[in-house]
């Protein structure tokens, strides 16, 4: 008798060891397929924005480039297409194919980098259509330059694969703030950041009643306190830039001046808060972000002092609800 439930021990182990070792090789097998496989196209029964890239200007390996995408049903639009924007597409299950529209806050670099590589990746993914992108004046040379730079490379591999080149491109239109535009329930419009080095403009979404605001620039900020006044959701940026008092103490080598104008060119941890109070936002969505400070509690503690609403520091990929 012993025996046999030793036996029977060994039997049920190594039938558990299987069952483990399958289950194991089958959540490897999803995690490295969904590096590859097709996607299928999403579909969003409310208004949803995913946060693709949260990271800004500088290098941060743990944040993309700033982009994120305003979705509803299969109708995806992008604001801003920073460095890694395909793979933050392929990352949030979404075919990089899919979004049509892509809407500039402004042609900082950061802002457009990821342009050439949406436009080729989609195109292998089996776009055939221009993609639509909106922005400031100086749209169109921008996006002719990144066509040049990436026709002769997609022409080469249509020849050697084979495959229709279609109308691969962009098909620009330069805006003002008196832009706006409507698919179905979305309606989406632009307001515009006058003052700052280059031309500016913040994009503000609803759908049946719901609202937000996407910004990617640190200037005017009381016509951004105009145009998201009354929105659900801000989505800004959050730059920590010490004062010279404070990198003096840090005895951090600053020169002054410099922390003076970088603190005119972002709304910096400091500002945000009292700026999103001022427009009356529920949410208040903190992207662009780049060490210092280290941690969550850190930063919510510095924009809480002057907003009481709701505070979210995403990661990439993540969902927000308006």
């Amino acid at each position: 008798m012993n025996q046999l439930r030793i036996i029977g021990l060994v039997v049920a182990l190594f039938v558990g060891a299987l069952s483990w070792i399958a289950t194991c090789a089958a959540w490897q097998f999803d995690e490295v397929a969904a590096g590859f496989l097709p996607l299928p196209t999403r579909s969003f029964e409310r208004f949803t924005l995913i946060t693709l890239g949260t990271g800004g200007a500088y290098e941060n390996p743990n944040r993309r480039g700033p982009a994120t995408a305003l979705a509803m049903g299969e109708q995806i639009w992008l604001v801003d297409a920073g460095r890694g924007v395909s793979d933050a597409l392929r990352a949030a299950a979404v075919p990089v194919s899919q979004p049509g529209r892509v809407l500039l806050t402004s042609l900082l670099p950061e802002n457009v980098v990821g342009l050439g590589d949406l436009l080729s990746v989609s195109w292998l993914e089996g776009r055939r259509q221009p993609i639509q992108l909106v922005g400031p004046p100086g749209t169109r040379a921008l996006a002719r330059a990144v066509e040049a730079a990436v026709e002769p490379g997609l022409r080469a591999r249509s020849r050697a694969l084979d495959i229709p080149l279609g109308a691969v491109g962009f098909e620009v239109q330069e805006i003002d703030g008196s832009w706006t535009e409507r698919e179905g329930d979305l309606q989406v419009r632009a307001g515009e950041l006058a003052g700052g080095p280059l031309p500016a403009l913040a994009y503000r979404a609803e759908w049946r009643g719901r609202s937000a605001v996407i910004s990617g620039n640190g200037w005017a900020e009381d016509a951004l306190v105009e145009f998201a006044r009354g929105a659900h959701t801000l989505v800004h940026e959050a730059t920590f830039v010490p004062t010279a008092e404070q990198a003096a103490a840090a005895e951090i080598d600053e020169d002054p001046e410099h922390l003076r104008r970088e603190a005119a060119f972002h709304t910096t941890l400091h500002a945000v808060g009292g700026l999103a109070t001022r427009a009356g936002v529920d949410q208040l969505v903190l992207v662009r972000l780049r060490p210092p400070p280290v941690y969550d509690l850190q930063v919510t503690q510095i924009v809480g002092e002057d907003y009481s609403g709701e505070i979210v520091i995403p990661e990439d990929g993540d969902e927000i609800k308006p």
